[in-house]
């Protein structure tokens, strides 16, 4: 019952999500207004990392499972990236070394602003 409480807790923010994305026909999806959200709650304490801990280990080790539809409608798309191969990979190695880029002066940051706390 605990783990299906703590799953309850991060689907209502993904459906709260939704819900503010289509009430007010926001650019931005839903999931990420809900992934917002739930950042937003945790960091006001509204919800604690106890509350959500263990439904969230689980997916995490179990993230790679997650990406097989997404790869699965990769494959489905072959037919519409024949020919753009150069260009779509072009812009996966610039996508990830900007995801690098920005990833690497985050941590960087936050560790100057934790050593000045």
């Amino acid at each position: 019952m605990k783990h299906l409480m703590q799953l309850m807790i991060i689907l209502a923010t993904y459906f709260v999500g939704q819900l503010v994305q289509t009430l007010f026909n926001l650019p931005i999806p839903g999931t990420v207004i809900g992934l917002i959200l739930l950042f937003l709650a945790l960091q006001t304490g509204v919800i604690k990392v106890e509350m959500i801990e263990d439904v969230c280990e689980f997916l995490i080790s179990n993230m790679s499972f997650l990406f097989i539809p997404a790869g699965v409608g990769l494959m489905t798309a072959f037919g519409i990236l024949k020919g753009k191969w150069i260009v779509f990979m072009v812009i996966l190695i610039i996508s990830t070394i900007v995801f690098w880029l920005i990833t690497a002066y985050t941590v960087k940051f936050l560790r100057r602003v934790n050593l000045h706390e």
